[in-house]
């Protein structure tokens, strides 16, 4: 904007008499009379009548004070129609549809036609806004997940203490505006929360309060689950009170990983284990002993392949996981995943007889180590593979000539 003038672009108008094109002209059946009435004020009355007017009925008719919240919501936006000069003259013009058009705040989200004449703009109120929710993470042992538990928590907040008052510096709105020079000839208005409410439009008193509550945390909860208590935030004027929201955070256990209503038992067993049997007793989450192990003549293999990968080797003992979050007497299975460690070296005895007792041993060749090369293998590492040899130094050839020695070439 230029000039000096903010909006001054809107003086002239556009043709059909209203500004942006609206096109309807003055007079006609439009109701212009609605918003003085709600004030109680002339259509003559300054902005200092208006003002007055709108502090006393706000306070008398403030829900906080058993006041009706409709009536509240007329009074306010009636207030910010007719205290706003530019609003006022396209209300005074044009009526409420003026007002719309010309891009005014229509109370919350509520239609203006429907604020004051009960329809036409089809849409209801929203009712008051809910104030701001807290969460508080809670951290659970995987035994109380499985088993249910209550706890004692206290939830410390502010809580109003007497009546609250509209805040002189924004009028109530929470926000001023503020004219800005940007450059020579060059001005902008900007909107800033006010620092006097810290844009709550009203100002008032606190007190801390402490209150105990008991959290129940249900068999089967899970991770981030929330667990709610309606209306324990903290308190603010002109709107409802906000949630507490307990979030779940479950710890890490030593034996189990948990997923869905599933459980994993990881176990490192040896070759000989893998082979001939597999057993292993352990304390569940609710106390009780088991003990799992293989079926007669089982073999735990390295690994196997699932949908063409490689996997690790798996069973579940089934009904032995989690109980299900809202259906505890479901529960999940509990699955057992292996890693086979192999011994670093064996004794050639017992080498020898593992050859005797398992199927498919080594068949030596047979050779005469005078003539035949014979190695012995070490570990490695994939990661290696590709990168033995000498390093090349530069291209694949190296040249015989001299270094910075030119190259002629002879031209006919």
């Amino acid at each position: 904007m230029f000039g000096g003038i903010p909006f001054e672009h809107f003086g002239g108008g556009m043709p059909g008499g209203m500004p942006g094109g609206m096109g309807r002209g003055g007079g006609g059946d439009v109701d212009t009379q609605k918003l003085y009435d709600v004030l109680g004020v002339e259509k003559s009355a300054d902005a200092k009548e208006i003002k007055k007017a709108y502090r006393k009925l706000a306070v008398k008719h403030h829900p906080d004070k058993g006041g009706d919240e409709h009536v509240f919501k007329e009074i306010n936006a009636a207030y910010e129609i007719l205290s706003d000069e530019e609003k006022r003259n396209l209300y005074d013009k044009y009526g409420l549809e003026g007002v719309e058009q010309g891009d005014a705040p229509s109370a919350g989200g509520e239609d203006l036609f429907s604020m004051f004449f009960g329809g036409g703009g089809g849409r209801r109120s929203a009712g008051p806004r809910k104030g701001p929710s807290i969460q508080h993470p809670i951290k659970v042992a995987l035994e109380d997940l499985y088993n249910g538990k209550t706890v004692k928590l206290a939830i410390n907040r502010k809580v109003m203490a007497g009546d609250s008052k509209f805040c002189d510096n924004c009028n109530g709105k929470g926000a001023v505006l503020e004219l800005r020079q940007i450059g020579p000839g060059m001005v902008t208005q900007m909107q800033r929360t006010c620092s006097s409410c810290k844009g709550q439009g009203q100002v008032y008193k606190t007190k801390n309060e402490r209150k105990v509550v008991e959290v129940h945390i249900e068999k089967g909860a899970t991770h981030n689950q929330k667990i709610t208590f309606r209306g324990m935030a903290d308190e603010t004027p002109g709107r409802e009170t906000g949630d507490v929201h307990f979030v779940v955070q479950e710890k890490d256990h030593d034996l189990f990983k948990r997923k869905g209503a599933d459980l994993l038992l990881m176990q490192d067993i040896s070759v000989n284990q893998a082979l001939t049997g597999f057993s292993y007793k352990f304390k569940h989450l609710d106390g009780r002993e088991l003990i799992i192990k293989t079926k007669p003549g089982e073999v735990i293999e390295c690994e196997i392949e699932v949908g063409g990968k490689k996997m690790p080797y798996m069973t579940k003992v089934a009904n032995e996981g989690m109980p299900s979050k809202g259906n505890p007497f479901v529960k999940g299975d509990l699955y057992v995943m292996f890693h086979v460690k192999f011994p670093k070296k064996i004794d050639p005895k017992v080498a020898e007889q593992i050859c005797k007792l398992l199927p498919d041993p080594n068949v030596e060749e047979k050779y005469d180590a005078m003539e035949v090369e014979e190695h012995f293998m070490e570990p490695a590492d994939l990661r290696h593979f590709g990168k033995g040899g000498a390093a090349v130094a530069g291209g694949d050839y190296d040249s015989d000539d001299e270094e910075g020695q030119p190259v002629q070439c002879q031209q006919s």
